[in-house]
C-alpha cells in the first residue's frame, strides 16, 4: 500500500460513552489528533449512527491566533470545518466494526461562514448523519455560538 493510502485517519480505540458524554481523554483514545490539531474538547451528546454534539472552547492561547490577524484574532473558518470533521470522525470511529478502517475527507458542500469567532467564545459543534453507506458517509454539520449558526457545511468521508 502506498504512503498516501496509509495516511488516512484510523480509529484507535472504542470508548463507551458515560451518560452519552465523552471527555478529552476519551476523545484522544478515539482520534489520533493532538494539540494543536485537536479541535473538540468534549462530547455532550452521542446517538450512534445518527448524531453527535461537542464543545470547543476558544482561548487566546490557541496556536492559530499567533498568525491569524494578530491584534484582532479570529478563528479561521477552515479550522471550524476541521472541528466538524473531527466530530464526525469520533461518531464513526467509536464503533468496533470501524477499528481497522481508514477514513478520508473527500468533499465539502454548501459551506457557509456567517460570523467571526474570537477568544473567549465557546462553540457548540453539531453533526448529523445524512447518508450512511459501507464506504461513504455524508454528514451535515453546524457550529453555533450560543444559538446562532456561525458555520455550516455538508461533509463527505470515504472509508476503506
Amino acid at each position: 500500500m502506498s504512503k498516501a493510502r496509509d495516511a488516512g485517519l484510523k480509529a484507535h480505540e472504542v470508548v463507551e460513552p458515560k451518560e452519552g458524554k465523552l471527555d478529552i481523554n476519551d476523545i484522544k483514545k478515539i482520534l489520533p489528533h493532538r494539540d494543536p490539531f485537536l479541535f473538540v474538547d468534549k462530547i455532550t451528546e452521542i446517538e450512534q449512527d445518527k448524531r453527535i454534539v461537542g464543545i470547543k472552547k476558544i482561548t487566546g492561547n490557541e496556536e492559530f491566533f499567533k498568525g491569524h490577524f494578530p491584534g484582532n484574532p479570529i478563528m479561521p473558518g477552515v479550522l471550524m470545518i476541521e472541528a466538524l470533521a473531527q466530530l464526525g470522525g469520533i461518531l464513526m470511529f467509536n464503533k468496533k466494526e470501524n477499528l481497522n478502517r481508514s477514513a478520508y475527507f473527500i468533499g465539502l458542500d454548501k459551506v457557509r461562514f456567517r460570523k467571526a469567532v474570537i477568544p473567549g467564545d465557546e462553540l457548540r459543534l453539531e453533526v448529523d448523519i445524512v447518508k450512511l453507506k459501507s464506504r461513504i458517509v455524508q454528514l451535515h454539520g453546524v457550529v453555533k455560538l450560543e444559538s446562532e449558526i456561525v458555520v455550516e457545511a455538508g461533509i463527505l468521508f470515504s472509508f476503506s
